[in-house]
């Protein structure tokens, strides 16, 4: 670790005190409602950029396979980033939620007075009921689609995962659909996990236990860790923070806990997702790690990723698309049978990376390659222009969750503002609808309810305000 801390250019240790400002900058700013989503960010590019070089082999790998010039720019591009992101945050923040500003945080209320407010739990519990109902329909559907295969949609582990919403890579005329009802279940086993942490009624509680035991095993035994890391974690972080009511040390404790139960689980998934599928696996030989229990995790390695985009740039074998890989993100959602010439995500960049090519159904390649967060915006905008455009866009979601933060007192917010928390740490990755479309359904699914209670209320006061006749 030492040897690795020597050899790091000066703009490495810019990013990291870049990091550790904006930390103590974020922390001032919990009450104001952008502090802790500013945190996620924060945390987000030090895993994903900073952990890159301390987790993997550095000296082995990175200082071997790029130039001097390459790395060296390459964390200018990471401190860019940061202090764009730092700058534009209030300006944004200010844009954006006009009318919240001045309110204080209803998350930093809760941890510090707790969750059993009546009007918060009376909105919990009508959450959870219309997560009831969404999830009533997707599992008539499902069953419709699978048949006699649902019990292995529900419990995977008795053999096998039954995929209810399965489709080919590309997807054509409305499969989108498809993976419409796959974001929305996914919105709801998370969602099932936070009312389970919060809710106070017992008879609720266990009714949305009930329902994580019914829609995690669908996730926990499939291959994507994303997933695994979308649903357990805002139940986990919600419980610890908000509910139980320990002193700080119990709930970092338990915290770890939690985390060396998802870390080995993970550790397994990684493990087996080649050979088999997860549920195979397990029902063969049950949870055991073996001489797998020291594998480290593949795909941490944004920073290595935006060494390569330098390097191709530098070299000419690659040259910013300007912007069209976001639009490419931004019309993700258009139904491939409403749009046939719907632009592919990623597709340029993977080929210069040498992803081999298939057949035209695959779009060219075998698989696509994440960019980073900000090697997404070097990939649209250029090395100057696309850092602090990537950082607008964090700062605008930034911005989105300190709204239902601030707003939080309305239906559904709260559970929402804590998939979205997690999810941050997948916009590592990439800044992208495939990320994002669990936390879009379920914000569709919340303004429809609070459609309905609006005009419920309007209607009891026209009930009320009407005047007796007397014949």
């Amino acid at each position: 670790m030492l040897d690795k801390l020597f050899i790091l250019p000066a703009s490495f240790w810019v990013v990291v005190m870049l990091l550790l400002a904006g930390i103590v900058w974020a922390v001032g700013r919990l009450r104001g409602g952008t502090g802790l989503p500013s945190l996620a960010v924060l945390i987000t590019v030090a895993a994903w950029y900073v952990g890159d070089v301390l987790y993997n082999d550095y000296q082995g790998y990175h200082v071997e396979q790029f130039t001097f010039k390459v790395l060296d720019d390459s964390w200018w591009q990471v401190a860019l980033f940061l202090l764009t992101f730092l700058l534009l945050i209030p300006y944004v923040h200010r844009y954006l939620n006009p009318k919240q500003l001045g309110q204080p945080s209803l998350v930093l209320r809760l941890w510090r007075a707790g969750v059993g407010d009546t009007e918060f739990q009376n909105q919990l519990i009508r959450l959870f009921y219309s997560c009831v109902a969404v999830w009533g329909i997707l599992a008539a559907i499902a069953a419709q689609r699978l048949g006699p295969e649902l019990p292995y949609y529900f419990f995977p582990f008795l053999g096998y995962k039954a995929e209810a919403w399965g489709r080919g890579r590309v997807g054509g005329e409305f499969d989108a659909l498809l993976s419409f009802a796959g974001y929305f279940q996914l919105f709801v086993a998370g969602a099932f996990g936070v009312m389970a942490a919060l809710i106070k009624d017992r008879r609720i509680m266990w009714y949305a236990l009930a329902g994580c035991l019914l829609t995690w095993p669908y996730y926990f035994f499939d291959r994507s860790r994303n997933q695994i890391i979308a649903i357990a974690l805002p139940a986990a972080l919600t419980w610890v923070f908000l509910r139980y009511r320990g002193s700080f040390l119990k709930k970092i404790l338990v915290l770890a806990a939690c985390f060396l139960l998802l870390e080995s689980w993970m550790t397994f998934v990684l493990s087996n997702r080649t050979s088999s599928s997860i549920a195979i696996a397990f029902s063969e030989k049950g949870f055991s790690l073996g001489e797998d229990a020291s594998r480290k995790h593949e795909g941490l390695n944004m920073y290595e990723e935006l060494c390569w985009i330098n390097t191709f740039l530098e070299d000419g074998r690659y040259e910013p698309n300007w912007g069209q890989r976001y639009f490419a993100e931004l019309v993700n959602p258009v139904p491939r049978g409403v749009w046939a010439g719907k632009p592919f995500i990623g597709i340029d960049y993977a080929i210069a990376r040498g992803s081999s090519l298939s057949g035209e159904q695959d779009a060219g390649v075998t698989t696509t390659i994440s960019t980073g967060m900000i090697g997404q915006g070097i990939v649209n905008f250029g090395p100057f222009i696309g850092p602090p455009f990537a950082a607008l866009l964090m700062a605008i979601w930034v911005a989105i969750l300190a709204r239902l933060d601030l707003t939080g007192q309305k239906i559904g917010r709260i559970p929402l503002y804590a998939f979205g928390i997690i999810l941050t740490f997948n916009l590592g990755r990439d800044i992208t609808f495939i990320t994002l479309y669990s936390f879009v359904f379920g914000w569709l699914l919340i303004w429809g309810m609070e459609r309905v209670t609006e005009r419920r209320r309007r209607k009891n006061i026209l009930l009320v305000d009407q005047p007796l006749t007397t014949q």
